[in-house]
């Protein structure tokens, strides 16, 4: 025989439902706020990244305002290419200078939340002094490309053999291609390296790279906002999967790099917060293609070529002698 429930056990239950309830839209604002700040234009901002990543860049601002006015001299025009998905993609083409021996270019590719003309004023120099075109593309979602949603290099890499295509087509089949890339931009190329690329590619530069949006933004809800994983990450995944296409670990650059033939120098600073030094070691140890790396001492996020220039320069070099012609 089944019991009754009495008045008092009903009120039990309803207020159990309706705490559940509550507790599910408290889960969904969580998921909802998160998502929009992280991964949706216009609402993931760069002052918020710069705080977040807490490098004080105003120590360095008279040298990159400086050399930001020597790139802007040089000659310089916008390209347009279109995504694998349709987008329209913008970068900013530098050639090289008069009298280059050889035909170089290097492929820039930015961080979170900022553009191609931003994170690679201070090594344009380094690059044009020696021969280099530059390409600097604008990621989706970033700058003047198209797109909703960021790609944390999960969709970017496909967008970076839309550049590489282009830069083999445009300066011809003996061209010599660096990639080099910064934090985002750096996941991109790693993540890329499982791909296959073509052969004019040489070597890939991986500046405080990350694993995937899904071990970064764990990192971030942990080590700055005391928060856990769950529900924000599952539920953020959920949701990206079916607005952006694709998962938040769905492409680890740890699992990437394992399949890579194309040589990686890796780059990191000690003191980085916001992406731990601790992944660069973890992917360097799964890569599977010649490598190097330099760990700057004291370096935050992406401050390692302002930190120590000349190391930063000397690796670059030493890279790029045994990598290209």
């Amino acid at each position: 025989m089944r019991k009754k429930t009495g008045k008092r056990g009903h009120g039990l239950l309803k207020a159990a439902v309706a705490g559940i309830g509550l507790a599910a839209a408290a889960a969904g604002g969580e998921i909802a706020y998160f998502y929009g700040r992280t991964m949706k234009r216009g609402k993931a901002k760069t002052e918020r990244t710069i705080k977040m990543a807490g490098t004080d860049w105003n120590q360095y601002m008279d040298m990159i305002q400086e050399r930001k006015t020597a790139m802007l001299a040089r000659p310089h025009s916008d390209l347009w290419q279109e995504s694998y998905d349709g987008l329209k993609l913008h970068a900013t083409y530098f050639p090289a200078q008069t009298g280059a021996e050889k035909k170089k270019i290097v492929i820039c590719f930015h961080g979170y939340t900022s553009q191609g003309m931003s994170d690679y004023i201070g090594l344009s120099d380094y690059y044009q002094k020696r021969g280099f075109a530059m390409l600097l593309p604008d990621a989706r979602a970033h700058g003047t490309s198209e797109g909703e949603y960021v790609g944390f290099g999960c969709l970017d890499r496909k967008d970076a053999l839309v550049w590489i295509d282009w830069a083999v087509g445009e300066l011809g089949e003996e061209v010599e291609i660096l990639l080099h890339g910064t934090s985002m931009g750096a996941a991109t190329l790693l993540m890329l390296s499982g791909l296959e690329v073509p052969h004019q590619v040489k070597g890939i530069v991986s500046d405080c790279g990350f694993t995937s949006p899904k071990e970064v933004f764990t990192h971030v809800l942990h080590s700055m906002y005391h928060l856990p994983a769950f529900p924000v990450i599952p539920g953020a995944d959920v949701v990206n999967r079916r607005l952006a296409g694709y998962g938040m670990d769905e492409c680890n650059a740890k699992r990437e790099v394992e399949k890579a033939t194309v040589p990686i120098l890796f780059i990191h600073g000690s003191a980085d917060t916001f992406v731990p030094c601790s992944m660069c070691d973890e992917i360097y140890e799964h890569c599977a293609s010649p490598k190097r790396k330099l760990i700057v001492e004291g370096a935050a996020h992406a401050e390692s070529y302002y930190k120590d220039m000349e190391s930063y320069e000397n690796a670059l070099t030493t890279f790029i002698a045994e990598t290209m012609s």
